[in-house]
């Protein structure tokens, strides 16, 4: 009897289904409406992200965010895998809040897709002495408002600054309140066809210092390298699309277009003011280029003047990783990485 008990008991566990095993999560990307993020929508629609995280057996969601300050913080607090955003924004909301992020993929920088509108005629950036400035504080459009700055030998104090959330900063403009305003695209196009404005500055005076990356929470991709691989082989595939003079190519623009309210005309003006690297061997050599560093401390520079690294100076505190093992800051404590390896996976295919 002990015999066949044992045996009925064996039985029931051979029969027990297999998914008793605990299932994989699926992985959480967020984006955020820009010409150069739009490729993530797109790519979640036609089912490019979902072919390559099949190819590696995994799932991946990708979300739109509208307001893109929330989508990083919403990336900080856990809710999301990997986020589209800028480095200066990778260092001063995740970064330096403790949570260790890698730059997963640099996909472009910003050579006139951000800039500094101002009401009336005046070119000179001189006369941005006294004026009210409006902007989403302590981003990259507090950033670029800085170097316009320096270019000017102004000193910030010289300006003041109105805090306005990116969802709201066309519409607080149109109501007539500020002298100028600081923004991306394409909220920066849709000021500009206003008509009201001239354009003082923008991103093409600092080219490669505002920089658009998917970044991705550092332990989850040391735990599942299999993402990296699906995220970036899906990206580049996207871009190869995006990028072709074709109409494939320019169909795959136009729906992006709509998805951002743009006519597709308007779209391929706002991607012409940006430098995006549509071939993974460009996005390698920028990433591994001498300036990386210099760029980031830079950055750091300015955030460490509006204390957003905390008390001191911040690169004490944390570190920024480069390839070839170079670190800028603290290397005990590195906290965002600029880290190349899966673009070179893509890169040799």
């Amino acid at each position: 009897m002990p015999n066949r008990l044992l045996c009925a008991l064996l039985l029931l566990l051979l029969l027990q289904p297999a998914h008793a095993a605990p299932e994989q999560r699926p992985f959480k990307v967020c984006w955020s409406v820009y010409a150069g993020w739009m490729l993530w929508g797109y790519m979640a629609e036609q089912g490019i992200v979902d072919k390559w995280a099949k190819k590696y057996g995994i799932e991946i969601q990708v979300r739109q965010v509208p307001d893109y300050v929330a989508s990083i913080e919403q990336y900080t607090a856990n809710q999301y895998d990997a986020c589209a955003m800028t480095n200066m924004d990778a260092l001063t909301i995740p970064a330096a809040a403790g949570v260790d992020s890698t730059a997963l993929i640099v996909g472009d920088f910003s050579a006139g897709a951000d800039g500094i509108l101002v009401r009336g005629g005046s070119k000179d950036l001189k006369d941005l002495k006294g004026k009210t400035i409006l902007l989403v504080e302590n981003s990259v459009s507090h950033y670029l408002l800085s170097r316009a700055l320096e270019w000017a030998h102004l000193q910030p104090g010289d300006v003041k600054i109105e805090n306005v959330s990116d969802k709201d900063l066309a519409q607080v403009w149109r109501s007539g309140r500020g002298d100028a305003v600081v923004t991306w695209n394409p909220i920066l196009s849709e000021l500009r066809q206003d008509g009201d404005s001239v354009q003082v500055f923008s991103s093409r005076h600092v080219p490669g210092e505002i920089l658009d990356l998917l970044v991705v929470n550092s332990q989850t991709l040391a735990q599942h390298p299999e993402l990296g691989r699906a995220l970036t082989g899906a990206w580049f595939e996207g871009m190869r699309l995006m990028g072709l003079p074709t109409p494939a190519g320019a169909a795959a623009r136009a729906r992006m277009a709509d998805a951002a309210g743009a006519t597709p005309a308007d779209f391929d003006e706002q991607l012409r003011t940006i430098r995006s690297f549509y071939a993974p061997r460009s996005a390698v050599a920028f990433a591994r280029g001498e300036k990386m560093p210099a760029l980031m401390e830079r950055v750091a520079g300015f955030a460490d003047a509006q204390r957003l690294l905390g008390e001191g100076k911040g690169l004490q505190r944390l570190g920024i990783a480069f390839s070839d093992d170079r670190v800028l800051g603290n290397r005990s404590q590195i906290m965002l990485r600029f880290d190349p390896a899966y673009m070179q996976l893509a890169a040799d295919n």
